[in-house]
């Protein structure tokens, strides 16, 4: 009873106008079902259930869509209470931005408060996938294909247009744009070394950037030694000059392999005697295209060919390649080849 009113008065009563009445009965019912929520399932920033750090990829659609898979995967409590709780702390927080269609990572025991910051402002999880250098075309499709993480169908890969490179990239990534990416940077490679090639190593022997690749790509199935690869360049240009066939065993593999790169078994007499366009001891000139996607150091040493008379190369047994002139020469490298694969033998440890 406040001061100067009397026994006998009887207390007056709060008397809203109709509008305002209305007002509360449509706000207060949903500010009254989440206070209740809040004090059944806990607060807003409490921590969650989730066990152990978990990636998880957040689907496309809305936010009940988004709170069952979020659900599912136990980051969220999967009650009802649980789900519409957090549907209207989404609503409510909407302003703080959108919730995105991503493949992101939630920490053990990740409260509300922050599933609902990862799903706006989270940073998508990166995954990579390496394509190697001197792969053929199929193989860097079989790659591409099984990299889970991307989406669509890898359209068919032109040999010799990808360049070789780790790449990162997010969930859903489509093959046919990662794939366009690496085009571009064999493109733009390819352009780089024609442009500043060396006109006079090269002698009027190559003459179109397509050719250039051509080159680049025998030069990496020969060899896996960087500094030895503008000296296979010059072996093969002067080959070239001289109106020799290059005869390079990667470029009839290929062409036995149907583009495969590799074969079941070693190389024959008989295989080097089967006639096709990258039989290159039976065909002269460069091979019709690119037997592989070389990489930058074989393109620079197409580019920029060693100086020098070599003619010949044969592998050491060691990992490189011993060089020659002359035949008589290349047949003392091939006997001290065949001796150190004796003497391997007979020595395994």
């Amino acid at each position: 009873m406040s001061e100067g009113q009397s026994d006998s008065e009887e207390p007056r009563k709060l008397v809203l106008p109709p509008k305002a009445g209305r007002k509360l009965a449509f706000f207060g019912a949903p500010l009254l079902l989440v206070a209740g929520l809040v004090a059944g399932y806990g607060h807003y920033t409490d921590p969650g259930p989730l066990q152990d750090a978990k990636t998880f990829v957040i689907p496309h659609g809305n936010n009940a869509r988004v709170t069952k898979a979020l659900q599912d995967d136990s980051i969220l409590s999967p009650t009802w209470a649980s789900g519409t709780f957090f549907r209207i702390a989404a609503f409510l927080t909407h302003r703080d931005g959108q919730i995105h269609a991503a493949e992101l990572q939630f920490p053990a025991r990740v409260s509300v408060a922050h599933v609902l910051e990862i799903l706006r402002h989270g940073k998508p999880v990166s995954h990579q996938v390496t394509v190697p250098e001197g792969l053929t075309a199929l193989k860097i499709a079989a790659i591409l294909n099984k990299a889970s993480a991307l989406s669509g169908d890898l359209p068919t890969l032109a040999e010799g247009t990808v360049f070789p490179q780790t790449v990162s990239y997010v969930w859903g990534t489509s093959r046919q744009a990662l794939a366009e990416k690496l085009q571009k940077m064999m493109s733009t490679r390819l352009a780089a070394a024609w442009d500043g090639r060396n006109v006079e190593a090269l002698d009027g022997l190559i003459q179109s950037p397509q050719e250039l690749l051509v080159l680049a790509s025998l030069i990496e199935r020969e060899t896996a030694v960087p500094s030895e690869r503008p000296m296979v360049a010059r072996v093969f240009l002067n080959r070239l000059k001289l109106g020799m066939r290059l005869q390079t065993d990667p470029s009839v593999i290929y062409g036995l392999s149907n583009g495969a790169g590799t074969l079941d078994a070693p190389l024959t007499h008989e295989d080097l005697q089967t006639p096709g366009p990258y039989n290159t001891y039976l065909q002269a000139g460069l091979p019709p295209g690119p037997i592989c996607s070389p990489g930058q150091s074989s393109l620079d040493a197409a580019a920029h060919p060693a100086d020098g008379k070599m003619l010949y190369f044969v592998a050491t047994g060691s990992g490189g390649h011993n060089f020659a002139e002359t035949l008589a020469d290349q047949d003392k490298n091939i006997r001290a080849y065949r001796a150190h694969l004796s003497g391997a033998s007979q020595n395994p440890n």
